[in-house]
């Protein structure tokens, strides 16, 4: 025996829905469904940006005056260790180095990486210059504060390896445009 359609018109709180067979299982997503969807996506997609965010930067402040005049004691940068985000690590980069030698880290600018040649005057200070050049060794760099006077950097230190580097720098907050916002 062949079914009959028969023709229901039912009020929900969405409006009139019209079905044509005997189940009542079909559902029709309102318009307030939509909406909530789309604002649970807009949630999770604030949620991963921010995950990102908290896992790939940080904020430093600048403590000392070995990168004066670029950077100035109380500035704060934002450093990014996704490096395939913003390209790896080279020749005057500011970074971000975790001091193996002392619990601290240091702001320093890449002067030389792996496999390139320092200059004699800036040389570490046990290098025999007698050796000849020095050759910045593999998985390492060389970093100098931009103070030369005051900086303690690769020239007291040594190299430092890459594993050290936390990150390299992308955008520095001066405090001069701080103060000004503040009205200070």
């Amino acid at each position: 025996m062949a079914q009959k359609d028969v023709t229901e018109d039912t009020q929900t709180e969405a409006g009139p829905i019209t079905t044509t067979d005997s189940r009542r299982n079909f559902f029709k997503p309102s318009r307030r469904t939509v909406i909530y969807t789309g604002f649970g996506g807009f949630l999770l997609f604030v949620l991963a940006v921010s995950v990102f965010f908290y896992f790939n930067f940080t904020t430093v402040e600048v403590q000392g005056d070995s990168m004066a005049p670029v950077l100035e004691p109380g500035q704060r940068l934002l450093v990014s260790s996704a490096y395939w985000l913003i390209g790896g690590v080279k020749d005057g980069d500011i970074v971000v180095i975790k001091n193996p030698y002392e619990d601290e880290v240091i702001i320093k600018r890449v002067y030389k990486t792996a496999g390139e040649s320092v200059d004699l005057a800036l040389v570490p200070e046990n290098w025999d210059i007698t050796r000849g050049r020095y050759i910045v060794p593999e998985g390492t760099i060389y970093v100098i504060g931009d103070n030369w006077p005051v900086s303690e950097d690769s020239r007291h230190y040594g190299p430092f390896d890459l594993s050290d580097v936390l990150g390299k720098v992308v955008v520095v907050h001066s405090v001069l445009e701080a103060s000004e916002a503040s009205g200070d």
